[in-house]
């Protein structure tokens, strides 16, 4: 409930609170590697593969601000080159660097234009043969009133109904053939890719254009001060979940950016932004984004599957996203006990984060996790292999404390007390934190009977 009430009072405070810690600044943007890129750059300059941009530091954001928005609008490639360039080196700068004005409040209409590249690449990503189109009706189609509506003006075999005394059964008949030659002539148009249609060269230009652009928007997000306007842009968000949604088709490295792009604004998303009335683009859904973001966990690709995790564990923390998360508990808590078994020491990090999370605030989840053996095994071979990250340790210890807390898991926890009693004494480092639970499941008044039955076995 504490991380609850941290939580909200930092969204409230409108970030003046401490934000969370970042899944790792982007390469390139400690003083370190800018310092070791620029002298690399200076020793063996021909060895580059393209041409390098190089920004002065005269270089004023505010004062090129709508040259960057309308070359990105622009679409000419030139144009649009330079501004992605741009924007990627100045998305990579420390916030104590000269051009650390380079944020999205500061240059009105960027967001917006990004993302516009990236709609554009994704109107284009799927050829024709694989979408899904709409299923005509013809269930009456032999009917001159079918009760479908423009779904049936739709089959192009409208006829009109004669008038009695007017003569007008010819003109009927004609302008039911014009109405014809127009729906034929729409729908072979809307059938070809249009008359500037792209070919191979021109689609891989677009894709990269759009990974650019969400890279970009990747950099922004570790951004404090662009935080709270990505969180709240709803073209924004829309546009990554769906990106997230169709991972299994879509560009790898897109799908990366707008999974970490998602878990820098965790602490300051609410799903409920899909149902309000602000103007949407793509028509998300609470349950579409929820679903995109478990599509991801139960991904085999370790990136993906982590951040997803890392998300969940954020997400989870926020009462007004707990409802919408609820129905996805059970699957979820399965994912994470399947990560630790994993052998990659970031994965167990990411799952145990996210159960410290997942327990601390569902108790079904409590509940559940204690009674399954092979949760409690790993959660504790976590602590004693030990994982390297000594943080991540004592959220695994933190999390049994919290399963033994529950008076209905003191039972099924009692099976552990040796294991409980050799940590106590083989590790310093979490020797009160396993004295307190096995102080609670031995000690209660209550507990006699069961106490009696995990030391001697009854």
């Amino acid at each position: 409930m504490q991380k609850r009430e941290q939580g909200k009072s930092g969204g409230a405070a409108g970030g003046n609170a401490a934000p969370p810690p970042k899944r790792g600044r982007p390469f390139g943007s400690t003083a370190a590697s800018i310092a070791s890129a620029s002298a690399a750059d200076s020793v063996a300059p021909s060895t580059l593969l393209g041409p390098s941009l190089q920004i002065h530091n005269s270089f004023s954001v505010e004062q090129n601000n709508k040259r960057i928005v309308l070359a990105l609008q622009s679409g000419l490639k030139s144009e649009l080159t330079w501004a992605l360039n741009t924007l990627t080196l100045l998305s990579f700068k420390e916030k104590d660097d000269m051009r650390k004005d380079a944020c999205l409040a500061k240059i009105p209409g960027l967001l917006d234009a990004l993302l516009q590249i990236i709609d554009d690449w994704r109107d284009i990503a799927l050829p024709k043969e694989l979408r899904k189109g709409q299923r005509t009706r013809t269930l009456g189609a032999n009917s001159v009133i079918t009760g479908f509506g423009n779904e049936y003006e739709a089959l192009g075999s409208i006829a009109l109904l004669p008038q009695s005394g007017l003569g007008s059964g010819s003109a009927a008949e004609i302008s039911g053939q014009k109405n014809t030659s127009k729906r034929r002539r729409s729908e072979w148009w809307l059938d070809e890719d249009g008359l500037f249609n792209l070919d191979d060269e021109g689609r891989a230009e677009k894709q990269q254009c759009a990974v650019a652009a969400s890279n970009i928007i990747r950099n922004f997000s570790f951004m404090p001060e662009n935080e709270i306007a990505m969180a709240q842009h709803r073209h924004c968000l829309e546009t990554v979940f769906q990106c997230i949604e169709d991972h299994i088709v879509e560009d790898e490295e897109l799908v990366t950016n707008a999974i970490e792009t998602i878990v820098n604004l965790a602490p300051l998303l609410d799903l409920r932004i899909f149902s309000s009335p602000k103007p949407s683009y793509i028509k998300i859904t609470e349950k579409r984004a929820v679903q995109a973001i478990m599509g991801m966990l139960g991904s085999q690709v370790k990136a993906w599957h982590c951040a997803a995790a890392e998300f969940l564990g954020r997400m989870i923390i926020n009462p007004d996203n707990e409802p919408l998360l609820l129905p996805f508990v059970p699957q979820i808590y399965k994912r994470l006990v399947d990560i630790l078994s994993l052998q990659a020491f970031d994965a167990q990090a990411a799952a145990i984060g996210a159960l410290y999370n997942l327990v601390d605030v569902n108790m079904d989840c409590r509940l559940k996790l204690a009674s399954d053996r092979w949760a409690v095994d790993r959660i504790l071979k976590v602590i004693k292999t030990p994982h390297p990250v000594p943080e991540v340790c004592r959220k695994a210890a933190m999390i049994i404390e919290h399963l033994a807390s529950d008076p209905q898991n003191r039972t099924s926890m009692l099976a552990y007390e040796n294991t409980f009693a050799e940590i106590l004494f083989s590790d310093g480092r979490h020797s009160d934190t396993f004295a307190r639970i096995l102080f609670e499941l031995t000690s209660k008044p209550n507990n006699k009977i069961a106490a009696a039955r995990g030391i001697w076995g009854m």
